[in-house]
């Protein structure tokens, strides 16, 4: 009965397939069945307890009402603090939104800016929800291909080519999920001169920006400040700091759409869980020991599957310079993504994502997440080698 009188803009919401894939996985594991999970990207690290100590002073100290739709001034200030020391160009608070989860960023900048029939161009393979929050809104989804032979990274040539008179905005998502792959000087240089003189805005999803192995990271605004009013730059908590269940991200942007946000913000949350938000400050201001740990953790992990992948048959992998994913090319097994995914969970007890839930650009991959103990890597690469060994010679 519901679904007849559903609104028809529902057809056009996509999904996370992450969350389909572990809800499958779990079902299994009711049933008795070990399951590996590489399908989720979440750390397995804990919140760094310094986090944790802050957020329950918070509750002591009374953050526990409302707080500004916008964000409290304390994240707020850190946040602006923060993006002014790692990207050398000034932020100020009134330029800094705080929401529940870096997701809503997404949300409320696309519903701000995207009218029906105005293009987005947006990365394929990438982050599902680019697509399905365009679609939603009425937008027209145009996807740029990231491909093996360019390492992943967005095509300057090509994106000057997608860009119509039409386009409304750009995402940029580096590092990037699902290839962790990264943008350089001169990729950016690029992109910043192909929208110039352009009504164009840039959404740059730089939530995996702390979780690089070597190098440091560069941003859109870094290397073309002045094209500042037309970024909304995105980050978050969730895996720099292993903070998904708490969910707490934030934005800069332009004061004008800052103001957008905020009342989207007000017709939808609220605002923030002002606990989180102290706690997010503490984070920022506090010793950053944890995350390079995690990082030099997830880059041995990363050395450790990469290499277990390419000793698999019909299976090549290039080495990741972010995040904590790898997309290994598996065309060489003449098995499609989706059905080796399904074949590795049922079969294989491994849980993992085909590459097509990345989009069109994915076939021939799959997404493998290492936020996983050096043990379990393992035995997801032995899992994955006997089950191959009964389809590929």
């Amino acid at each position: 009965m519901i679904n007849t009188i559903c609104a028809d803009r529902m057809a056009r919401l996509g999904t996370e397939t992450a969350f389909d894939v572990l809800a499958k996985a779990k079902a299994l594991e009711a049933q008795g069945r070990s399951i590996v999970h590489l399908e989720v990207g979440e750390p397995d690290f804990d919140t760094p307890d310094f986090i944790k100590e802050a957020a329950v002073k918070a509750l002591w100290d009374g953050f526990t009402h409302y707080g500004p739709a916008q964000g409290l001034p304390i994240l707020r200030e850190a946040a602006a603090d923060y993006l002014t020391t790692s990207r050398g160009v000034a932020f100020d608070p009134a330029e800094i939104i705080v929401t529940p989860g870096a997701k809503p960023i997404l949300f409320f900048g696309i519903l701000s800016l995207v009218n029906e029939g105005d293009e987005v161009i947006y990365p394929d393979p990438g982050f599902p929800i680019y697509e399905s929050m365009v679609k939603y809104v009425g937008g027209t989804a145009v996807p740029i291909a990231l491909r093996e032979e360019n390492q992943f990274r967005m095509d300057v040539a090509e994106l000057r080519a997608k860009i119509t008179g039409r386009t409304k905005m750009i995402i940029l998502n580096a590092p990037h999920n699902p290839t962790g792959s990264v943008l350089t000087r001169e990729d950016l240089a690029g992109i910043a001169e192909a929208i110039e003189g352009r009504d164009i805005v840039v959404l740059c999803d730089e939530v995996y920006c702390q979780i690089l192995y070597g190098g440091r990271h560069e941003s859109l605004v870094s290397v073309a400040p002045h094209l500042k009013d037309r970024i909304i730059l995105l980050d978050g908590f969730s895996k720099t700091y292993a903070m998904t269940g708490w969910r707490l991200g934030y934005a800069a942007a332009p004061p004008e759409l800052i103001a957008h946000m905020t009342r989207l913000m007000v017709n939808s949350n609220s605002c923030t869980a002002s606990f989180v938000q102290v706690a997010g400050a503490a984070a920022l201001r506090g010793p950053q020991d944890s995350v390079r740990e995690m990082v030099a953790e997830f880059e041995r992990r990363r050395n450790l599957i990469v290499e277990g992948l390419n000793a698999l048959p019909g299976v090549t992998c290039q080495l990741p310079q972010g995040a904590f994913y790898v997309f290994p090319n598996v065309t060489g097994t003449g098995i499609d993504c989706r059905t080796l995914a399904d074949k590795m969970l049922y079969e294989g007890g491994v849980a993992l994502l085909a590459g097509t839930c990345f989009g069109a650009q994915g076939e021939g991959y799959l997404r493998l997440s290492y936020a996983n103990s050096e043990a379990n890597i393992k035995e997801a690469l032995a899992r994955m080698e006997n089950t191959l060994s009964k389809y590929v010679s």
